[in-house]
């Protein structure tokens, strides 16, 4: 009955399994793909060093098996110049090749690094708060609250920072996660090049709320991508002060949320720690102001994503 039982439950979980295919072994962007390239690459020249090993491991104790008269015990053996040079160069062999790979990928991967094409792209200014991921696209004036929408083979061009605790932003489709930090901007490029809803979220532990610090990334084609700016532009409240201040106290599992416009270099405000909790400057330069006639936001609503 045991046997049948777990039979069964082999039977239930193999397809499931198969159909995970939302992370990094699915990649959908350029970053991705030479990311699971290096990985492939890396687990290869491992399986070099890890098959022989373990075969000849399985061969030396066979050999030397309590009834093999044909063995040859040599209790006097000091030193073989062959055999340093084998176990030697293997190693040595080993490091070349993962820094070989490390060097090359570092370099062509750099987060920093725009991405080659003939498309100009995006900006998206990345905030990490409790405990939810605030997005600004500067140059079509617009917000969004955990949900992040970009167009399908656009470079997209991030900046990222944090408006609390270190986190960490991903998405294992695209590739490349990187931290966010108070009081500095870290940049990434990425690209998505299929249509799709991508998870993100939260790589760094940050507290209570952590584990519903998710959004999804949709990639949605340039006309329909165009479509959603111009329906978000259209209506909605305006991400500036007073705004701000009610994103930053913390919340669990909090919807997605738009923005129809957003105050002028509150992004910067942000990265310099001059939009406090309470929505008002701390020091240095004022932060940006809209209108008072601006629409005032909804409560944040919590839920489940």
């Amino acid at each position: 009955m045991r046997v049948s039982g777990r039979l069964a439950a082999s039977l239930v979980l193999v397809p499931l399994l198969g159909g995970c295919n939302e992370g990094v072994l699915d990649p959908q962007g350029p970053v991705s793909a030479a990311e699971k390239l290096i990985l492939l690459n890396s687990l290869g020249v491992m399986l070099a060093i890890v098959i022989p090993t373990i075969v000849a491991t399985l061969g030396v104790a066979w050999w030397f098996r309590a009834s093999n008269t044909k063995a040859t015990y040599l209790p006097d053996w000091e030193f073989s110049g062959r055999l340093e040079m084998i176990i030697w160069s293997i190693p040595i062999m080993v490091v070349l090749l993962l820094g070989g790979i490390t060097w090359v990928g570092s370099h062509d991967l750099d987060p920093p690094k725009p991405l080659a094409g003939s498309v100009k792209p995006i900006e998206v200014d990345v905030v990490s708060l409790d405990w939810k991921w605030l997005f600004i696209y500067p140059d079509q004036g617009i917000a969004t609250v955990n949900r992040l929408v970009v167009p399908v083979g656009t470079p997209i061009e991030f900046h990222l920072t944090s408006a609390s605790v270190w986190n960490s932003f991903f998405i294992p489709q695209l590739g490349s996660q990187i931290y966010t930090m108070a009081g500095m901007t870290t940049r990434l490029n990425l690209q998505a090049d299929k249509p799709g809803i991508y998870q993100g979220l939260s790589a760094h532990f940050s507290g209570d709320g952590f584990s519903d610090m998710r959004f999804n990334a949709d990639a949605l084609t340039p006309g329909l991508f165009n479509a959603w700016v111009a329906q978000t532009k259209a209506a909605g409240p305006v991400l500036d002060a007073a705004a701000y201040a009610q994103l930053t106290p913390q919340s669990k599992a909090v919807k997605p949320m738009t923005f129809s416009a957003v105050t002028p270099k509150l992004f910067d405000a942000i990265v310099m720690q001059q939009a406090t909790p309470s929505g008002q400057p701390t020091g240095g330069s004022p932060t940006p102001q809209i209108s008072p006639r601006s629409p005032q936001p909804a409560p944040l609503q919590q839920g489940t994503n």
